[in-house]
């Protein structure tokens, strides 16, 4: 009987390691939480060519919006005054927000008319979009400096409360 059950318990753990394996997200890529996060390249609202590996070692916020929606123009707010706290900005958060299928001239014109200062990237064909699976905007992942994505939010924050308790899973 104990022969048994010390099989089974082997089996088990076995099985666990294999499907998970040893250092949590294994190593494996994606756009899950648990996974590191895909990286990509996209062109900024300046002609710069952005990486996300290029901010390995700092927490990233990745929000992927568009200048039509009512939800992502009312986040956009949260995120400039994060962008524009010391206190974050200490902790090396990045803030990269992707606009979905935009003409660049209109999102430059709607930055310049609110005043937003921080990262925007333009997915002008949908490919980062596409694999980061975004079905409505806006969704936001959050990335840790080791470019683990530790949490997945659909739907804007709503307030800078609910922002900055989100930001502690990546920055602490």
């Amino acid at each position: 009987m104990k022969k048994k059950i010390l099989t089974l318990l082997t089996v088990m753990i076995a099985s666990v390691l294999l499907l998970t394996g040893c250092g949590g997200s294994g190593g494996e890529k994606g756009n899950t939480v648990g996974k590191i996060a895909y990286d990509f390249q996209l062109e900024d609202t300046f002609g710069n060519q952005v990486n996300l590996s290029d901010f390995l070692g700092k927490p990233v916020l990745l929000n992927f919006w568009a200048t039509w929606c009512d939800s992502c123009q009312l986040e956009m707010l949260l995120f400039q005054k994060i962008y524009e706290d010391e206190n974050w900005s200490k902790k090396d958060l990045v803030i990269l927000a992707v606009n979905l299928q935009e003409d660049s001239n209109n999102v430059k014109q709607f930055l310049a008319y609110f005043g937003y200062t921080f990262t925007v990237l333009l997915d002008i064909n949908g490919s980062v979009s596409n694999r980061y699976n975004v079905r409505g905007i806006p969704v936001t992942y959050l990335i840790d400096k080791d470019g683990i994505i530790k949490d997945v939010l659909i739907g804007a924050f709503s307030s800078i409360l609910n922002l900055e308790s989100k930001l502690a899973l990546i920055t602490d």
